[in-house]
């Protein structure tokens, strides 16, 4: 759109807005007792959650959560029983005693394979996000009899917890939802946000200078997923806390989109 910055876009130093000073981040956690089923309202039991917790929110939070109660109560729930893999799908899941049928709804929920071996399948989703079996997961969910796939759009469940948090108490807090990933080289998972609302999801301090004078041209901070991953210290998938309040960060506001985080193809040194 003419006149409207793309996140990659360098700008002037003088346009830069004040650079983030964090006296100090505090993220508090939100347990949440009961199931979530299809139908609920994330905003609503967040909210009954951090009430029986004594906790309130405040102007200036971020409230983060994690995909699976998202995708529960939007009802992106797949009964296993029903899904008949392909011949393809169950010789490549005996070799490495997988379930077939979870491969094989990690394919039809992908764009594309990036790659398949050592038992390892690493898919594009259709949102464009790189990550092993399209997200489909069976922890958390039933004992292994259903699996929980992906919310359809991250960015529109984010932004409709965010709309029905500030009719509930008026205030506009920014939303991000995070889901585990591994990473290229590292060992374990992290958390990635994979659906925000309300705040910009990379810094930008291209075009500033360090205090050497020296003028950065490679800054560009995922914001985003530094707070994902904060979030995931205290948002365990043995504990029941689904989401947390992350308080004190001096936030950018703005309407930016999960997809400003993600590197094109065209740009990618490892596809």
């Amino acid at each position: 759109m003419k006149g409207q910055k793309t996140p990659n876009e360098r700008v002037p130093a003088e346009r830069l807005p004040p650079a983030n000073a964090v006296a100090e981040l505090r993220i508090i956690p939100i347990s949440v007792a009961a199931e979530i089923v299809p139908g609920d309202s994330i905003a609503k039991i967040v909210l009954q959650s951090a009430r029986t917790a004594g906790v309130t929110l405040e102007s200036g939070d971020i409230l983060v959560v994690k995909h699976k109660i998202v995708s529960k109560a939007e009802g992106r729930i797949v009964d296993l029983s029903t899904i008949r893999p392909s011949k393809e799908s169950i010789a490549w899941a005996d070799q490495f005693a997988l379930d077939a049928r979870v491969l094989e709804l990690a394919l039809r929920e992908s764009r594309s394979v990036i790659r398949r071996r050592n038992g390892v399948l690493i898919t594009e989703t259709q949102h464009g996000f790189l990550c092993a079996n399209s997200g489909v997961d069976v922890s958390n969910v039933d004992g292994g009899r259903q699996a929980l796939l992906l919310p359809e759009d991250s960015d529109k469940s984010a932004a409709q917890i965010q709309s029905e948090l500030k009719r509930k108490t008026g205030l506009t807090i920014p939303i991000i939802i995070t889901d585990s990933f591994g990473r290229p080289w590292r060992e374990g998972l992290v958390e990635f946000c994979i659906g925000i609302a309300g705040m910009k999801p990379l810094r930008d301090d291209r075009g500033r200078r360090d205090p050497h004078g020296y003028e950065l041209r490679v800054s560009l901070e995922a914001v985003a997923d530094e707070l994902a991953c904060a979030a995931g210290l205290v948002c365990g998938k043995l504990n029941r806390t689904p989401a947390c309040i992350v308080r004190g960060l001096k936030y950018e506001p703005g309407t930016g989109s999960v997809c400003d985080l993600l590197r094109p193809a065209t740009r990618d040194l490892f596809r």
